[in-house]
């Protein structure tokens, strides 16, 4: 099922679209020259939003779950995309041990994910187990999913340099945990191990308006190569930090940035004659899952903001107090599965995108945050007819064509998460 754009099929994205598939030769090109100097993060999702006129991502998460989501079609790329992976990281790896999230034992929608990511380095051609860092898992714990599998949660064990299982010494250990609550010393100072993605790709570093940042140098440059606006791709943004919202103390930060920012995006719809609202969204400058999100259309909202954000935007994920906010460009999607609101989120390993689905709320609204309770997750229509752009068709009519320019546009998100990530290694602080 293709979900279709209610905006009218002339408008710039369909302009931009075109200008993707004529320029796909140089696309790709651009993309190889930048992976010969950046390494790409091990594996990513990007959300996207498309507005009919703009196209961009919206968040980028280096530990991506919602692997159960991608269609059977998509598995055989997965595969190969981490065998390219894992020999570039380790041709000799043998043992991989992957790491969860802590409590989510009684979330069975989170495990089926586990699976699938077990199910894809097994066929790569390693031994994986599963290693939980959680304190209560105490013994080897074997979990009933809903799909007729299961998985099997093991305690994991620390020697003085070294991280694995009984009678399992694995060199490669890939962590699904974000991180939120900062990096658990179990996994620090491990000696010949790869840990994936590294330490400081965890929310306890990572920050939004950092990645942005990265994603705006990205953008600029691979838009002038293709002689586009810029802004078509960016979500425009600023930053606010040292706010205490239990104590109204850095709020004039906030007021200032939004008003600053909703005059910056008025400009841009008026040139390009877009006759929606703008709107931005307050959140925190690190963590995810939707959890801190307020949505500010004008500057009437933020008289009222005070007292509603301590309800809405007190803590981020891990329960840790926010700080530092995003003011981010709000962008619409209008995008449907029936009468449903939908996104996509595209899923990458190494360079490759391998998948993706759209997440679909049919109680959010079109300027909505869809990453919330009650959404459902539909695969995109990856078959095989369909893993290719089509050169020559209309723009707006292929469905692999918008699919292609998804997969351009969370490349360019996770060449921004490779700058990041270069940015804040410690290594690399360290050598300078």
């Amino acid at each position: 099922m293709v979900p279709h754009l209610v905006t009218a099929l002339t408008g710039p994205i369909n302009e931009l679209e075109q200008r993707i598939i004529d320029s796909m030769p140089a696309t790709e090109r651009w993309f190889r020259l930048e992976w010969m100097e950046h390494t790409p993060p091990f594996y990513c999702s990007v959300d996207i939003r498309n507005a009919g006129f703009k196209l961009a991502p919206v968040d980028t998460n280096l530990y991506p779950d919602g692997w159960n989501n991608l269609s059977e079609p998509m598995l055989p790329l997965a595969v190969q995309a981490a065998m390219a992976a894992i020999e570039k990281i380790c041709p000799e790896a043998r043992n991989l041990l992957l790491i969860p999230e802590n409590h989510r034992q009684d979330n069975t929608f989170y495990l089926c994910n586990i699976e699938q990511l077990v199910r894809i380095f097994r066929m790569a051609g390693l031994n994986v187990r599963v290693g939980s860092i959680d304190p209560d898992i105490k013994a080897p714990t074997e979990i009933a999913l809903p799909n007729g599998g299961s998985v099997l949660l093991e305690p994991v064990i620390r020697s003085e340099r070294r991280l694995g299982l009984k009678d399992f010494d694995p060199c490669t250990i890939l962590v699904n945990n974000d991180l939120s609550s900062g990096a658990p010393g179990i996994l620090e100072d491990l000696h010949e191990q790869y840990l994936l993605p590294p330490l400081h790709a965890g929310w306890h570093v990572r920050l939004k308006s950092r990645h942005f940042a990265s994603y705006e140098e990205v953008t600029k440059r691979f838009s002038k190569m293709l002689g586009i606006d810029p802004w078509l791709i960016n979500p425009m943004y600023n930053q606010c930090g040292e706010v205490d919202f239990n104590n109204s103390t850095g709020l004039d930060c906030l007021r200032s940035n939004t008003d600053s920012l909703l005059g910056r995006i008025r400009r841009k719809y008026k040139e390009y004659g877009i006759q929606e609202k703008p709107f931005v969204v307050v959140k925190a400058d690190n963590g995810t899952s939707g959890i801190g999100i307020a949505t500010v259309r004008d500057m009437h909202d933020l008289d009222a903001l005070e007292e509603r954000v301590r309800k809405v935007v007190p803590v981020r994920q891990g329960g840790q107090p926010i700080s530092n906010v995003i003011i981010q460009e709000g962008i619409l999607t209008h995008e449907r599965i029936n009468d449903a609101v939908a996104e996509p989120v595209v899923y990458m390993l190494d360079r490759y995108v391998v998948g993706g689905f759209y997440r679909v709320h049919a109680h959010r609204g079109i300027d909505e945050n869809l990453n919330a309770p009650g959404a459902r997750y539909v695969p995109l229509a990856f078959d095989d007819s369909n893993l290719l752009p089509e050169p020559g068709k209309k723009p707006g009519a292929s469905a692999p064509n918008r699919f292609y320019m998804y997969g351009v546009v969370a490349r360019l998100a996770m060449l921004a998460a490779s700058y990041e990530l270069e940015a804040t290694d410690p290594l690399l602080e360290e050598l300078s």
